[in-house]
This record gives structure tokens, C-alpha cells and sequence, in this order.
């Protein structure tokens, strides 16, 4: 065999050889990936339709809407079913590239659909799980909840370390859990980024100060996630999202979503539904004006094309 073509078959030889390299690490990570989701599902059970005369077609790139639930549980010994401490609906809408996070207080004051009580929002969760929070919401809210995730303490402290910590911008010096949170950017790692997410005592807005840096947290997540960075530390996230988090979304649904719907991810607007406190049988709840459900509810219609 000639010089010349020992040098193009051992050309040839690397191609192929980088060639099943790639295919083989690509088909671990979908393998992976995958496999972790499918542990993460959990279907639920509606009583409620709301707002759809047929179901999302991810396919043909509809808007659609998720209902995210931070579970009080995980972590600091609690085990329990929990409360959803922190509630807000994302609608992902790919046509205008945008993605819309409305966070609603926890302390609402609504009726329970399914419970035949009102009570507050975060409460639906504790009575019926994923599906009566989903109810609840979208009858509150007037619209169709096509979807939850839900993730407790445990995983938001292991996504954030997972991605290598995050950058969020903080609009007031305090301290909570021993950590002192300067003003400013600042650095935190999951445990930070846990401490950072409770506090709301020391703070004049109370609970919608801590609404707000609940937001800012999921965002950076989001925000590394879609770097590289975040990407080549996906066998760390699937492991956080495994055993701490639930959601009714199929791994198919959730390929369509990464590959068609990314770009609305990278434009996220985020609102806060305000309500007035008022008490109860000595009990603190929040009540929103029809005023103000109006115009959270004309915001989340518009994303959805309603």
C-alpha cells in the first residue's frame, strides 16, 4: 500500500473513530437524560378544565402554560406532604419568544377546588397534591394549567450546586442563617441560595420581598442552564431533579420543548400579584382586588393567545 493512501485511511480511521465517540457520548446523555426524567413523572388527575377546547399541541409550537411549586419539604428534617411555599405560573410563549413568570402569594385567599373550603393557595397543595394545586390555580386565575413541576428544598439547593452556583442582584443587605447577603451582585452556592430564598422578616415587603428573590433564583438557574457551562454539568442536574423533583410532563414533551421553545426561555419577564393582608380566626391571609386578579389575568390570556 502506498504512502499516500496508509496517510488518507488513517485519516479516514480518525473521523470514524471521533465519529462513534461523539454518537456514543450523545446517546449517553439522551439514555441519561431520559431515564432521570421518566423517574421524575407523575401523572395527576384533574377535575377542572379550564379555558382549552383541545389540549396543547407542543408540536405545532402552542403557547403553553406551567404551574411551578416550591415544596417547603426536603430538607431541614421535614418529610411531610408539605405546602407549596412558593407558587408561580410561567406561560412560554414561542412566537413572540418570550416567557412570562407571575408569582402568586402564597397566602391568597381562594376556595380550594376539590375541598369545598377556601383557604390559602399554598394550602391546596397540602390537601390534594399537584393536581388540587392545579385546579385551584386555574380556576382562580381564569386559565388553562397545562402543566406542573414541582421541586422541594432539597432540590433547589442541589440544582443551584449543580450548575455551579449562581449570580443574582441584591437590592438589600441582610442576613439570614449565619450568611450575610451583601448589597449588590452576589455569588451563591445552595445552601446560600436556600437561606437567600427564606428570608422575609427583616424584610418592609415581607413575603413579597421573598417572592421576589425566589424569582431571581429560578432565573439564574435558568440563566446557567442555558450556557455551556450549564450544559456540561448535566449529569449533576439530572441527579438534583431525580429524587427532588415531580412533574406531569413527558420526556418527549420536555425534548420538544428544549429544541423548538428555547428561545422564549431567553427572554423572561416576571410580575407579582400583590394583594392586602387581612386577618381571619387570628390567621394572616392575602386578599387580591378584582382590579388587580384582572390584570394578572389579562397578562397570562395575552401569552396564551386567549
Amino acid at each position: 500500500m502506498s504512502r499516500g493512501k496508509k496517510i488518507i485511511l488513517g485519516i479516514v480511521g480518525v473521523i470514524v473513530a471521533l465519529t462513534l465517540v461523539v454518537v456514543g457520548v450523545g446517546a449517553k446523555v439522551y439514555f441519561d437524560v431520559k431515564g432521570s426524567v421518566d423517574n421524575t413523572y407523575e401523572s395527576v388527575e384533574r377535575t377542572e378544565s379550564v379555558g382549552r377546547e383541545k389540549e396543547v399541541d407542543l408540536k405545532n409550537q402552542d403557547a403553553f402554560s406551567i404551574l411551578l411549586l416550591g415544596i417547603d419539604t426536603g430538607d431541614l428534617g421535614r418529610t411531610e406532604q408539605g405546602r407549596s411555599d412558593t407558587m408561580m405560573v410561567a406561560t412560554v410563549n414561542p412566537s413572540d419568544k418570550k416567557t412570562t413568570l407571575v408569582s402568586i402569594p402564597r397566602d391568597t385567599y381562594v376556595p380550594i377546588v376539590g375541598y369545598g373550603t377556601e383557604d390559602k393557595i399554598n394550602h391546596a397543595y397540602a390537601f390534594g397534591g399537584a393536581a388540587m394545586s392545579m385546579d385551584t390555580v386555574a380556576s382562580y386565575l381564569d386559565i388553562p394549567v397545562d402543566h406542573y413541576v414541582a421541586i422541594n428544598m432539597k432540590g433547589l439547593k442541589e440544582l443551584v450546586d449543580a450548575v455551579g452556583g449562581i449570580t443574582v442582584g441584591n437590592e438589600m443587605e441582610f442576613t439570614q442563617d449565619d450568611y450575610t447577603f451583601k448589597h449588590g451582585q452576589i455569588t451563591l452556592d445552595g445552601d446560600m441560595a436556600l437561606s437567600y430564598s427564606r428570608m422575609r422578616y427583616d424584610d418592609p415587603r415581607g413575603d413579597y420581598g421573598r417572592q421576589e428573590r425566589q424569582r431571581t433564583i429560578v432565573l439564574g438557574v435558568v440563566n446557567k442552564l442555558l450556557t455551556l457551562d450549564g450544559i456540561t454539568k448535566y449529569q449533576e442536574v439530572l441527579n438534583a431533579m431525580e429524587s427532588n423533583m415531580k412533574t406531569d410532563m413527558i420526556f418527549d414533551s420536555m425534548k420538544t420543548i428544549a429544541l423548538d421553545y428555547r428561545d422564549a426561555f431567553t427572554n423572561v419577564k416576571t410580575e407579582q400579584m400583590q394583594g392586602e393582608g387581612f386577618m381571619q380566626d387570628n390567621i394572616s391571609y392575602q386578599r387580591v382586588s378584582d382590579e388587580e386578579l384582572q390584570r394578572i389575568q389579562g397578562i397570562l390570556d395575552q401569552e396564551l393567545g386567549l
